[in-house]
C-alpha cells in the first residue's frame, strides 16, 4: 500500500472510531420498509419486456444444434464426449442438459401466465386500480 492509500486508510478508520460506529449501528436498527401493494401496476408496465425475455429464451433453448445455449447443441456436446470417453466431461455436461430441458415446462408455465396477467391489466387500468 502506497502512503496515500494508507492516510486514507488511517483516515477512515479514525472517523469510524471518532463517530462509534453509529452509522452501520443506525442502518441496522431501522426497519426496511414494507410494500405498501402488490406491485401490479409495475408488472403490468414491464409485461412487453418480461413476454419477450421469455419468448427469446424458449426460442434460443428449442433451437438447433448452431445456436449456443439451445438443448440440441448441448445434447451433441454430450454425444461427443461419451464418444470420446470423457466420462467426467459426459457426467458434468448431462447435469447441465437435464437442468436446460427442466427449464422449458417451467418457461412455458410463466408465459401462460403472463398472457393471463396480460389479460388482467387491460381490464383493470393496467394495474392502476
Amino acid at each position: 500500500m502506497h502512503a496515500r492509500g494508507k492516510r486514507l486508510f488511517v483516515g477512515i478508520a479514525t472517523a469510524a472510531l471518532l463517530t462509534g460506529g453509529t452509522t452501520a449501528a443506525t442502518a441496522e436498527s431501522s426497519p426496511a420498509p414494507t410494500p405498501t401493494g402488490d406491485g401490479a401496476q409495475a408488472l403490468c408496465k414491464r409485461l412487453p419486456k418480461i413476454d419477450n425475455r421469455i419468448d427469446r429464451a424458449l426460442k434460443r433453448l428449442d433451437a438447433g444444434v448452431g445456436t449456443r445455449g439451445s438443448i440440441a447443441r448441448l445434447q451433441q456436446r454430450v454425444d461427443n464426449a461419451k464418444s470420446a470417453g470423457d466420462d467426467a466431461i459426459a457426467t458434468y455436461l448431462q447435469d447441465r442438459l437435464d437442468f436446460r430441458r427442466s427449464l422449458l415446462p417451467t418457461l412455458r408455465q410463466r408465459q401462460q401466465d403472463l398472457t393471463d396477467v396480460k389479460t388482467w391489466c387491460q381490464g383493470n387500468d393496467e394495474g392502476a386500480s
